[in-house]
């Protein structure tokens, strides 16, 4: 019997390798197969868009915050790996009456580069989840972007607006760009257009996920805040925590490239 740490600090016990996983997270489903787990995997949600070929083929069980317990329980998983934000807790707690549901609760790189570590270790693939990290943990090292002294506000939706605020993986990694995000409210607050106007941010980056943000939206900023820079970004970038994290450091280094140059 093995012992675990989610990052909820609860205790996981693992009585073997796990070799049937049900991952109900996007970025930590595209982890796992980045480490190799092609067989034991065996569940995912509809959100989990990567890999590809695997999207296609592995058993869909539901969306992260709308599962399908019967299904879930029918798959007979020895291993569900859940997060805390993404996933509904009420449903979380369904799942821990199936099996060991190891919970990651994300909120920067360090604690991202902590779950891949656990993962590595759970799921029997340390060697590859620490080669991973040291992967990451140099390219960001070796990411020297100017201070820009830019104000930002990353929106996630839209009817309502909605901002990516403090305490949050996406505030952290506007951060690693050398931007100030200019949202002081925890988690994703809403905002007005009126409060958007009074705030005025210098830099305005829509998010193509989960709301998918268009050019038609970059105008409609643009009459609200004729002086800001406003630009289309990748969301999965800035906020899918596992093996994408490799993709970062030169996808910022990119966009403070064409904001400074512009």
């Amino acid at each position: 019997m093995a012992i675990f740490h989610d990052q909820l600090n609860r205790v996981i016990s693992l009585p073997a390798i796990p070799k049937r996983i049900i991952s109900i997270v996007p970025s930590q489903t595209e982890l796992l197969f980045y480490l190799g787990l092609d067989t034991e995997v065996i569940g995912i949600t509809k959100f989990c868009i990567h890999p590809k070929d695997k999207f296609q083929t592995v058993t869909k069980v539901g969306g992260t915050k709308q599962l399908n317990i019967e299904l879930i329980k029918a798959l007979k998983p020895d291993l569900i790996i859940a997060n805390k934000e993404e996933n509904e807790r009420s449903q979380v707690e369904e799942l821990m009456n199936i099996c060991p549901v190891w919970v990651s609760d994300i909120h920067d790189l360090n604690s991202a580069l902590d779950m891949i570590r656990t993962v590595g270790l759970l799921v029997n693939r340390e060697t590859e989840a620490n080669r991973l990290c040291v992967d990451i943990t140099n390219r960001f090292n070796n990411l020297a972007l100017p201070n820009t002294n830019l104000s930002v506000a990353y929106f996630i939706w839209r009817k309502p607006y909605m901002v990516a605020g403090t305490g949050t993986f996406i505030d952290n990694m506007l951060q690693k760009c050398g931007l100030t995000n200019i949202i002081d409210i925890d988690r994703y607050p809403e905002i007005s257009s009126l409060e958007i106007i009074k705030i005025n941010p210098d830099l305005i980056l829509l998010s193509s996920e989960p709301y998918p943000f268009k050019q038609k939206h970059i105008d409609e900023f643009q009459l609200m805040l004729p002086k800001a820079k406003i630009m289309l970004v990748d969301g999965e970038i800035f906020s899918w925590y596992g093996s994408r994290l490799l993709y970062a450091p030169g996808y910022f280094k990119s966009i403070i490239n064409e904001l400074t140059l512009n």
